[in-house]
């Protein structure tokens, strides 16, 4: 079977059992199952949420986005082979860790597949949560344009480009486009201070004034779980987004948990330490596909510049990036997921087949 065939591409397709429309993103879709389906599951595999909590079924794709557009390889390659098991392997190894030290639980309830996750229906906090511990990225194009203000937070001058902070950042911004809160711009991620959140918090969708402290502790905390875990392995955590979401418990009480993604190579920078310690950044995450993006074609103002963004959907509908671009990102992924998780990645043979058969035989989920 070729790469190509190995790769999942489509994944809002698969004849799981609904009882809503599916939700595709740019690389999950959700497959809401229906009352009775998840009334059954949670007796069945004994979860422990309320017998009335809504499921769904997850399913990661080996698609690659980057400027909010979908790219794709020569030959037929629609995808990074082992993109989506390296996201979902690394997720689970942080979210686990969380668990462990005491921090917060995150929605999923069980991993039948690498690309498969059985996830309780969060109520999501309408706020992309970004720490940074580096100056680099849009923060620091804000920067040398000359401003001094990120996200309200007052930045010192003489910082260098990649240099490290005086100390982590939280620099949110809006998950979604938010209407009716005053200063905030009505469009999908926009930077925002923590004023902003503390005099709108229930518009962010946040059950209480102290939840705003407690989602800052578990940003920072998470944060500090995933930097020291990567050290030992000698790699830089330089940034990243997570996001935050209300489930109910088993005992009917609401807990602010970690969703979606955390600490993957889509989600953050990470940086290789021992080239760093020679003055060079490498990076193991999403930030060098987009970095080979912006030298492949000629005006890399189309994918900075939102107001081109007719131009930019053209230009990934239109061209093919060489497959061998796409397998070294592929080894990106599957390299940085080994070192972090510390055992071989298992890599799906035919993705596809492989999920229909497991949701279908040990879960009763294929219609």
């Amino acid at each position: 079977m070729s790469f190509a065939n190995k790769v999942l591409a489509v994944n809002n397709d698969l004849p799981i059992r609904t009882g809503a429309p599916v939700h595709s993103g740019k690389v999950r879709s959700v497959y809401w199952l229906d009352a009775a389906d998840s009334a059954r599951l949670i007796r069945e595999r004994g979860y422990p949420v309320a017998a009335d909590a809504p499921l769904a079924i997850m399913v990661i794709s080996d698609r690659i986005s980057a400027f909010e557009c979908i790219w794709r390889g020569e030959g037929g390659m629609a995808g990074v082979p082992g993109k989506g098991a390296a996201l979902n392997a690394i997720s689970n190894h942080w979210f686990r860790l969380f668990r462990e030290q005491g921090l917060a639980d995150s929605h999923i309830l069980e991993i039948p597949h690498p690309l498969v996750w059985i996830v309780q229906k969060a109520r999501p906090v309408m706020i992309e949560a970004i720490a940074r511990q580096y100056i680099t990225g849009s923060m620091w194009r804000a920067y040398a344009r000359g401003e001094r203000e990120f996200c309200g937070i007052r930045i010192p001058d003489g910082l260098q480009k990649d240099q490290k902070l005086p100390e982590l950042l939280i620099t949110p911004s809006t998950k979604g486009i938010l209407q009716g809160i005053p200063g905030v711009p009505e469009q999908d991620d926009v930077n925002i201070a923590r004023d902003d959140i503390l005099n709108n918090y229930a518009a962010f969708r946040f059950r209480t004034l102290a939840d705003v402290d407690r989602y800052e502790t578990l940003l920072r905390e998470g944060f500090d779980v995933i930097s020291r875990e990567l050290a030992r392995i000698d790699q830089i955590f330089v940034d990243t987004k997570f996001e935050f979401g209300y489930v109910t418990n088993a005992a009917g009480e609401e807990q602010l948990i970690y969703m979606d993604e955390v600490g993957t190579p889509d989600s953050s920078r990470i940086w290789d330490g021992p080239a760093w310690r020679e003055g060079k950044v490498v990076e193991n995450s999403k930030e060098s596909f987009r970095q080979l993006l912006l030298n492949h074609f000629p005006d890399p103002d189309i994918l900075l510049n939102k107001d081109r963004m007719p131009e930019r959907v053209a230009l990934a509908r239109d061209n093919e990036l060489p497959a061998s671009v796409l397998m070294a990102v592929s080894a990106t992924y599957v390299g940085i997921a080994e070192k972090i998780t510390g055992q071989p990645l298992a890599l799906p043979d035919d993705p596809r087949q492989e999920i229909i058969d497991i949701l279908g035989a040990g879960f009763g989920l294929i219609r």
